[in-house]
């Protein structure tokens, strides 16, 4: 059974006007094994449309083109480049050796798209490469190579997968008289080695060493004769029947590093573009976690953590009452809040608190015949810390809690003295004795000095004051403490959903850091704009690599890739250019913040940038993202080439 038929097998062409060429004419042939078969014709005959369409390069033909007695024309994409990837080895007449790669790297293309482990293609490339002479030279660069050189690595290259057809384009043209012998020899000896070889040629000698020749002309054969000076022995069918694997994308990456190490300052270039629009959404990022990070401590350091202050709701759409709530005037809680509150999982501790601003040159502290105003009376209670206190101690029971405005007016050194508290109360002057405890300051770490008035005693304290001249102190605000930090975050979203306030400082707090997110993520938008330009320079470059890189596509396709391999090739690129930016924009924000840390640090006493591991991921992964994106449409075009007119391209 011939390995190869063509029965009636017809192929046109479009025109530009509309026309039809009839390019190949009724062809009715068969070929056996083990031939070496010239087909000879002037240029326009039709030996390179029939070549093409033998090898599964051009699909679009009439008749029948039967390879081990299955018609190749019925053939879905999949299974062509199947076809030519176990079936066919191409040699072509300019060699179309990859000017990037080793010789040896050249060689085990085809066994690369196979997914063959890189131990076995070695091995079989120096097999390949010894049978045609080269084997001392698989480190070699094709242009280290003589046009005799390069030809039989082609060939090596053809012989790799072990195919049973191979088609020849003009493999001598280019060569001189003493290498043409020596390519036809290492050809001849192909073929007695039972592949089928068929060679396309000009020349009348070089078909003189075919043990047949099909003559064509006008796209017909006009004939087909036997060589008897040379004889072929017709071989059984190989045993190749063992379909190969495809490209993985580990191999896809490794060729995509080899093709972008041939542009290396390019595509370092392209990175670096694509690296600043990186480095500037981490730095964006890192200055707004910094800054949080620093508002957040200093919250934490005017309050104790474990607990939780609540106020009854205030609605912030009335002006009016947002004011009397900054001036301490809230609705009062009653029992009933009081005890729904006490049950709260995670409460160790209920206290009541009260903060009002007083009119001023109302009330005051005496001490002896030194008087200064009181502005602002607060509840001294567990809310309270260490760092709350310049001096001495806690207030007790009749105790007095200081800032540094009141101290300084009534005398440095006042810790431990008596002092008199007079509070208008219902238009009643009260009075009473208290120690002074220590000297209060808002633990904030900053230089900005506390100029309001303060005062702080307990509640017990204040109470006593009012029930004096028979008034009721109401309770202005609750205090949750909880065991831990984790327990009173717990505790303030049950506040929440119960349609509690917490305090203002705390309400204040939040809406700054609401304020710091939005404008670190406007900052971080702003700066991803760079991102977007850098992908279409990604976009530009990958559409330039694949205009430099056609032929080296075809050759890709006529050795078995599929379109889908040649899209993760260029995907994998795209790919590369992603994790190298971020990797340059990752080491480049470290840097950065580190200098303007230190210039921070010098100039405010805080660092201003906190980079967090999750900005780096993030950052590598968007930069990784937005490349394959932008090379999303380069790999479809390169996907899409078709491979006869990739391989004509100069």
């Amino acid at each position: 059974m011939a390995v190869l038929e063509l029965k009636h097998v017809n192929k046109y062409y479009k025109l530009d006007n509309k026309d039809t060429y009839h390019a190949l004419r009724d062809i009715n042939t068969s070929f056996e094994r083990g031939e070496l078969v010239s087909i000879i014709g002037e240029s326009g005959s039709g030996k390179s449309t029939l070549m093409n369409l033998i090898g599964g390069l051009d699909t679009k033909f009439e008749g029948e083109l039967v390879v081990d007695g299955v018609d190749i024309g019925k053939f879905t994409e999949k299974e062509l480049d199947q076809y030519r990837k176990n079936k066919i080895g191409f040699v072509f007449q300019s060699c179309n050796l990859i000017p990037h790669l080793s010789i040896l790297d050249n060689v085990t293309i085809a066994l690369t798209l196979s997914n063959v482990s890189k131990e076995e293609r070695i091995e079989k490339a120096k097999i390949a490469l010894k049978e045609v002479g080269l084997e001392k030279h698989i480190n070699k660069k094709p242009n280290q190579l003589s046009g005799g050189q390069k030809q039989r690595v082609a060939i090596a290259r053809a012989l790799i997968n072990d195919p049973e057809i191979i088609l020849a384009d003009e493999p001598t043209g280019a060569l001189d008289s003493e290498t043409t012998m020596q390519v036809l020899d290492i050809i001849k000896g192909i073929a007695k080695k039972g592949r089928l070889v068929i060679m396309v040629t000009h020349s009348e000698k070089v078909a003189s060493f075919s043990s047949r020749i099909v003559k064509i002309a006008d796209g017909q054969i006009i004939d087909d004769v036997t060589n008897e000076k040379v004889a072929m022995v017709a071989s059984s069918k190989r045993e190749n029947e063992k379909s190969k694997e495809n490209l993985s994308f580990l191999a896809a990456v490794k060729l995509a590093f080899n093709n972008m190490k041939q542009k290396l300052s390019r595509n370092l270039l392209v990175s670096f573009g694509v690296s600043i629009g990186i480095m500037s959404i981490i730095l964006m990022l890192s200055l707004g976690n910094g800054l949080t990070s620093y508002f957040s401590d200093m919250m934490n350091s005017i309050m104790n953590p474990t607990v939780v202050e609540v106020t009854m709701p205030v609605d912030t759409t009335d002006p009016s009452a947002a004011m009397k709530a900054m001036m301490g005037e809230t609705t009062p809680f009653e029992d009933k809040n009081i005890k729904e509150l006490s049950k709260i999982d995670g409460v160790t501790k209920v206290e009541k608190g009260f903060n009002f601003v007083g009119t001023p040159g109302t009330n005051h502290v005496t001490l002896g015949k030194k008087k200064v105003d009181v502005t602002r009376l607060q509840s001294a209670t567990s809310k309270l810390t260490d760092k709350n206190l310049e001096k001495g101690k806690l207030p007790g029971n009749n105790e007095i809690l200081l800032n540094r405005v009141i101290a300084d007016g009534l005398g440095k050194d006042v810790v431990g003295k008596t002092v008199k508290l007079s509070l208008v109360i219902n238009g009643e002057s009260v009075v009473k004795e208290f120690k002074v405890s220590g000297i209060y300051t808002t633990g904030a770490d900053t230089e900005i000095p506390d100029t309001i008035e303060t005062a702080l005693i307990t509640y017990d304290a204040l109470e006593k004051m009012y029930q004096s001249v028979d008034q009721e102190l109401s309770v202005g605000s609750i205090l949750l403490s909880a065991k831990d930090e984790d327990a009173a975050s717990n505790i303030k979203d049950t506040i929440k959903e119960l349609g509690y306030s917490g305090s203002q400082e705390e309400i204040v707090g939040d809406r700054m850091l609401t304020m710091l997110n939005i404008l670190t993520y406007v900052l971080a938008g702003i700066a991803a704009i760079s991102l977007i330009v850098s992908s279409i320079m990604i976009l530009v470059v990958l559409n330039i690599s694949v205009v430099e890189r056609t032929k080296e596509i075809g050759l890709l396709r006529a050795i078995g890739a599929r379109s889908k391999d040649i899209r993760r090739i260029f995907v994998s690129e795209a790919f590369l250019i992603g994790l190298s930016s971020g990797i340059i924009g990752v080491i480049g924000s470290y840097f950065a913040s580190v200098v303007i840390n230190a210039a921070s640090s010098k100039a405010f006493d805080m660092n201003v940038m906190n980079n967090s591991v999750t900005y780096v991921v993030a950052a590598v992964g968007v930069s990784v993202v937005v490349s394959m994106i932008a090379g999303l449409s380069p790999a479809k075009k390169a996907a899409k080439l078709d491979p006869v007119d990739s391989l004509r391209t100069e």
